[in-house]
């Protein structure tokens, strides 16, 4: 599943693929292992955003997904080198012709208020967003579903309309199954907006939802009746901050141990802090400026063109991230099997970028430093997410250096959840942005570059080329990984070509927590991954 990422870190895949290239790096303090984890203690988990819902059939942004993957759990999950594995399902059996799935689901396993889990939840959860009223974002992930069968109490059968790779490693692997008894009477047409979403969760996560008080804190405890063992921690408490400067404070001081988004920027320093370590590794996920084409002035493909070889992105990465990144050129993570750059590449040319500008009429004409046409100043607002460092220095940065080749930038900061409403349908309020998609660990681009997704979905910057289209859907048809993969090369050149986003970097994502803190493997899309194996080494 892809969403937005707002804390500096941040659908849909299968594979050992190079998901090994992925790196821990251990700074500092690193303790020895015991040979058997310790019960008790609790992290305070810093964040920069806050969530806007639990509840992964509505969610689009990270720090949401983050909080849901506590209470609940999915049919299937993906480990560190991006292979499936069970989680609420114990086998999966797949039809030769690809059309049926039949779900084994585990007995025993319980929600939290001690209802036992059924087949009833998961076709109840899965019919979901194929009822007509639902208005979630995320119904692209469920249209390939012709029906879902109880079989028994603890077996489903999925009917497919047509073959689609993405079916078992996304939308088996990434919506959590929601308890019928408590929901089933909720219609569809309010359940986004149920209080079951914000203030009553209950899932069969490792983690029991307590309390959230909104702009401060979120609270979860240990669910004793988990499947899988009771979690080490007691407690996790998720403090929201209102900015990076704010979190590393905060680190320093004490009142938080555990923050996912250290910046590059703050690394030397974090390392220094008394008991904490920092664990880093590249992450699942690339930043980028959308562009509005809405907006008349970011229609024209040589514009696009023209703004991203306006745009030193190596600067970017070598003076805001001290060279912790690397340029991005694909929508696409080098961790990713399918990965591929053999696309068309635009390096930083202001010179050939003002020579673009003026063939599609964008000329200095009344002499005072910036682009006039059609008596119009090509002048723009760029926004980001409040709270990442990073990005807002960055706009910044991209401020300036337009503003060399006669384009007026105006930089916004924007809260995160009011981020979100302002990008998405039926608001799009927005000339361009800066932001991040965490990755699927299954690549697959429909959700955010088909244009049928514009109005339902995550197409927010209305971008629309009919062969690319195409070869989305066909994609999806294959089954193979080879002919997937070949095909996605295809799909890269003809989206780098287009630029409907400019690729601004891929980053390494940097951890810090506390020194006796044990966790099993550092994975590059979930910061935190197998929390309920995590342990404190008591003193």
């Amino acid at each position: 599943m892809i969403v937005l990422t707002f804390i500096f870190i941040l659908s849909i895949f299968t594979a050992a693929c190079s998901g090994n290239e992925t790196t821990k790096k251990v700074e500092k303090g690193e303790k020895g292992t015991l040979s058997e984890p310790q019960k008790g203690g609790s992290l305070v988990i810093g964040s920069t955003s806050t969530p806007t819902i639990l509840n992964s059939l509505y969610s689009t942004d990270s720090t949401s997904s983050d909080m849901e993957a506590f209470i609940y759990n999915a049919l299937l999950k993906t480990n560190e080198k991006f292979e499936e594995d069970y989680d609420l399902a114990e086998d999966v059996e797949e039809s030769p012709d690809g059309l049926t799935y039949t779900v084994k689901i585990r007995k025993g396993v319980k929600f939290h208020d001690g209802v036992e889990l059924t087949a009833d939840d998961v076709v109840f959860t899965y019919n979901i967003p194929l009822h007509p009223d639902y208005n979630g974002e995320r119904g692209t992930n469920f249209e390939m579903l012709k029906e879902i069968k109880k079989l028994d109490n603890y077996t489903v059968e999925f009917k497919l309309k047509r073959k689609d790779a993405t079916f078992k490693p996304n939308t088996l692997s990434s919506f959590h199954i929601l308890p019928e008894h408590i929901l089933k009477d909720v219609p569809v047409k309010d359940l986004g907006k149920n209080k079951f979403n914000f203030k009553s969760p209950i899932g069969t996560g490792p983690y029991k939802f307590v309390e959230w008080k909104e702009g401060e804190y979120l609270k979860f405890e240990a669910f004793d009746d988990y499947y899988d063992g009771r979690a080490n921690l007691d407690t996790l408490t998720v403090k929201i901050i209102p900015d990076g400067n704010a979190a590393i404070a905060q680190l320093q001081a004490g009142d938080i141990n555990f923050f996912p988004g250290v910046t590059s920027m703050d690394l030397d320093t974090v390392k220094g802090f008394n008991g904490l370590k920092v664990e880093s590794g590249l992450g699942l996920s690339y930043s980028f400026i959308g562009w509005n084409q809405k907006k008349e002035m970011f229609k024209d493909k040589n514009v696009r063109h023209a703004l991203t070889m306006a745009i030193d992105r190596q600067e970017i990465v070598d003076t805001i991230m001290n060279g912790d990144g690397e340029v991005a050129h694909v929508p696409e993570s080098p961790l990713s099997w399918a990965y591929s750059d053999e696309v068309r590449k635009f390096k930083y040319d202001p010179e050939e970028a003002k020579t673009l500008l003026k063939a599609a009429g964008w000329k200095d004409t009344d002499k005072d430093g910036y682009l006039v046409k059609d008596g119009k100043r090509f002048s723009f607002t760029l926004k980001t997410n409040k709270g990442n460092k990073l990005r807002e220095d960055a706009v910044v940065v991209i401020q300036q250096q337009l503003k060399e080749i006669g384009i007026e930038v105006k930089p916004q900061i924007v809260e995160n959840s009011a981020l979100i409403k302002q990008l998405m349908p039926p608001n799009w309020d927005y000339d361009a942005v800066v932001m991040g998609w965490s990755l699927s660990t299954f690549p697959d681009t429909y959700d955010i570059f088909h244009s049928s997704q514009i109005e339902r979905g995550f197409d927010f910057v209305w971008y629309k080329n009919e062969k690319a289209d195409k070869l989305m859907i066909d994609a999806r048809q294959i089954l193979d990984r080879d002919e997937y993969k070949n095909a996605y090369i295809d799909i890269y050149k003809e989206i780098a070509e287009d630029q409907p986003y400019t690729f601004l970097y891929y980053p390494n994502v940097h951890h810090a927590m506390p020194e006796n803190l044990h966790r099993p493997v550092f994975h590059a899309k979930q910061d935190f991954y197998q929390i309920e194996k995590w342990w404190l080494e008591q003193k």
